[in-house]
């Protein structure tokens, strides 16, 4: 006969294993995006124009995606930049973008279709806003640039909604005062090297590849913007939300001789998506975001600031459900 106290000796392991199943089956629950099966389908992520910094951080993301939700087929998009994404999300054209927060709140602003089934899953980095130059021309704030010709980027883009209002913001009509030239990244440094460009804004993380080339093979300056905040503010006070004062640090781009810290304006990025995307698939989105920070962000610097402590304040959209869960998930 057993004695009781083996007996009980002997049910202790068979307890300490259903306790181990349910804390692994939990685990397994809160780790698998869906709570309990891996997203599969497909997705678009629309990003941005060759050179961009949208462009290689969608490259670099649908590699870690690949990666992490592998039954997901993830295809690019190229687009002119922020505000054309938000319209490819909207109309149903692209399932996830990177875009600029002041082309998301103008987007929920004027009412625009969709405005209200847009979510964001987190905020990214910042984009500071560039205005470049050859070393050896004669603007030194953005009012000298009346009467040239100035790259604004493309029409539905996040630099072409800044770029215009920065021109008002330093008393210029961006129709009328200066001669405006709609072309991208990819473009507008060739045209300032051939001499068809004065001038040209960007708003991109840092560095930004196309510039940072630029610099290599021309002699160019960037020109401050930051005494344009308080006007800028003025003008549209709903952008006191979207544009700080900033710095851009003398080493963001070391080949431009002379090189030093330059006061500009910043706005956020944010991951977006809409509203009835879903749940375990932006989850795992998310997921992959935040965790590839350091991986991407050795190629794509801007990356580097993804911060999960900073991710969840989205101004001016609410988070999406699924976003919302991965978050809870990483705090629980």
């Amino acid at each position: 006969m057993v004695p009781p106290s083996a007996r009980r000796l002997g049910k202790r392991p068979s307890t300490a294993a259903v306790a181990v199943v349910a804390a692994l089956a939990l685990l397994l629950w809160w780790l698998l995006p869906g709570g309990g099966s891996a997203p599969s389908g497909s997705l678009v992520f629309t990003t941005g124009v060759p050179g961009g910094v949208y462009e290689r951080y969608g490259e670099l993301l649908r590699q870690q995606l690949g990666r992490d939700l592998p039954e997901v087929e993830v295809s690019l998009l190229p687009s002119e930049g922020s505000v054309q994404n938000i319209d490819r999300l909207v109309s149903g054209e692209a399932s996830f973008t990177i875009a600029a927060a002041d082309a998301v709140a103008a987007h929920l602003e004027e009412d625009r279709p969709g405005a209200d089934r847009l979510r964001a899953c987190a905020r990214l980095y910042d984009d500071y806003i560039q205005l470049v130059v050859p070393a050896d021309s004669p603007v030194r704030e953005a009012a000298d640039l009346k009467g040239l010709r100035v790259g604004l980027g493309q029409e539905r883009s996040g630099v072409n909604l800044i770029a215009g209002r920065l021109l008002r913001a330093a008393g210029l009509d961006p129709k009328r005062d200066v001669r405006p030239v709609l072309e991208g990244i990819d473009r507008m440094p060739e045209l300032l090297v051939r001499e068809e460009l004065d001038a040209f804004f960007w708003s991109g993380g840092l560095p930004t590849g196309a510039i940072a080339e630029l610099a290599d093979t021309a002699d160019v300056r960037l020109v401050p913007l930051g005494d344009l905040v308080p006007a800028l503010h003025s003008r549209a006070p709903e952008t006191r939300s979207s544009y700080r004062a900033a710095l851009m640090p003398a080493d963001a781009y070391p080949k431009i001789r002379n090189s030093r810290a330059v006061e500009t304006i910043a706005v956020a990025n944010l991951l977006v998506t809409v509203e009835g995307t879903d749940d375990a698939l932006t989850e795992g989105v998310t997921r992959s975001v935040i965790n590839s920070r350091d991986r991407i962000g050795r190629e794509v610097h801007a990356a580097q600031k993804v911060d999960l402590r900073t991710a969840i304040y989205t101004h001016p959209l609410p988070l999406h459900s699924g976003a919302e869960r991965y978050y809870r998930s990483v705090k629980s």
